[in-house]
């Protein structure tokens, strides 16, 4: 049977190109998705057209608590094992001050956070049985702070830490890591302009962007290491170092 993986967030973007790559390496997908039944659907049945019954698909909202509940409970059940959890889904939103309150919190924690720590809570038994992979996607200005998105960051640096913590709480049956993205993509409905990109440009060594493909690899170099845990591996082109 082959190995199977839960993606949150995984029909679109970061999550779509990873889902892609593992796929390509003969893993079965549960792909779970918010608001993206469209390019669920389609990635889903392209996959399930040429591999049959190799992704599956599940909608859930991860502010919701009893839908995580659900989620843990019918990726368990698709094919009776859960080999890695991809913690991807994310909420994006700047909260500068005056737009601090308990709505914008709840929101940013709860995908960025809460719901990361309950999946792997649920799964972590199944998990162990097959010696699985935890793989965290946080951000790489964690280290230096983004202005105006103290509660984003606030939740990231929080599941980069909880990294840490279950890297040591699920040794030696589970190994859980994170990959911190840099420049990859633009956020949701915005549009940076070509000074903007001028200056992330300047701030990065490599002087590029990066792309989905480079997160992907990523997570699957960490799937496939079997003496690296409790790490976060910064794909930011260097922009973390200077």
């Amino acid at each position: 049977m082959n190995k199977v993986a839960l993606i949150t967030g995984g029909a679109k973007r970061i999550g779509l190109e990873i889902a892609k790559l593992l796929w390509s390496e003969d893993w079965d997908l549960i792909i779970h998705y918010r608001s993206s039944q469209p390019e669920a659907e389609l990635f889903a049945n392209e996959m399930n057209e040429q591999r049959e019954n190799s992704v599956q698909l599940i909608q859930a909202d991860l502010d919701n608590a009893e839908d995580v509940k659900r989620l843990i409970v019918q990726t368990i059940k698709w094919h009776s094992r859960v080999d890695a959890l991809i913690n991807n889904a994310s909420t994006f939103f700047p909260t500068p001050l005056g737009e601090i309150n308990e709505n914008n919190w709840e929101k940013l924690i709860n995908s960025n956070l809460k719901a990361p720590l309950f999946l792997i809570d649920g799964l972590a038994d199944e998990l162990k049985k097959n010696h699985g992979n935890i793989i965290n996607i946080t951000d790489m200005n964690i280290e230096k702070g983004l202005p105006n998105h103290a509660i984003y960051i606030a939740a990231k640096a929080g599941l980069e830490a909880i990294t840490k913590v279950f890297a040591r709480d699920l040794a030696p049956a589970i190994k859980v890591n994170a990959v911190a993205p840099g420049a990859i993509l633009e956020p949701p409905g915005v549009e940076w302009s070509e000074d903007v990109k001028k200056k992330i440009l300047r701030k990065i060594p490599l002087n590029r962007m990066g792309n989905e493909k480079d997160i992907a690899e990523a997570v699957l170099f960490l799937i496939n290491s079997p003496y690296i845990t409790g790490q976060t591996i910064n794909v930011d082109g260097g922009r973390s170092i200077g």
